[in-house]
């Protein structure tokens, strides 16, 4: 079965003006989430630094990665993004898809949100 696609933006922090709007393949294998690198670079998003990664033929290779804000579904997250070739599919990683509440349906493999996390400690205030 395909991996779903959902439309996701990454904004640059620094400059929110500054960003791009993709279809991007939830990957739930993944841990941090994957663009290419002229839509990065296009947006002032810039290398912060590498992260040794295995290819998709078994090979380890250091990829260059930033954070930024990605928004999908209605929420907003900051994530580790690492920079593909100007060609790659981007990719919504396990991180991502973590923060923002959001789990992929096994039966169907559609994301949704997973139902509101208790909070310890923290209680609703009268109204």
């Amino acid at each position: 079965m395909e991996a779903p696609r959902i439309a996701a933006t990454i904004r640059n922090p620094a400059e929110p003006d500054r960003f791009w709007k993709g279809l991007f393949r939830v990957d739930t294998g993944a841990v941090d989430s994957l663009a290419p690198r002229r839509r990065l670079e296009a947006i002032g998003l810039a290398p912060k630094g590498r992260r040794v990664r295995r290819s998709d033929d078994g090979n380890d290779i250091a990829v260059d990665v930033t954070t930024g804000d990605i928004e999908f579904m209605g929420e907003i997250v900051g994530g580790t993004i690492l920079f593909g070739a100007d060609d790659a599919e981007p990719s919504l990683g396990a991180t991502a898809l973590e923060s923002a509440g959001v789990e992929v349906d096994p039966r169907d493999r559609r994301p949704r949100r997973r139902p509101a996390a208790r909070l310890p400690g923290i209680r609703a205030k009268a109204r």
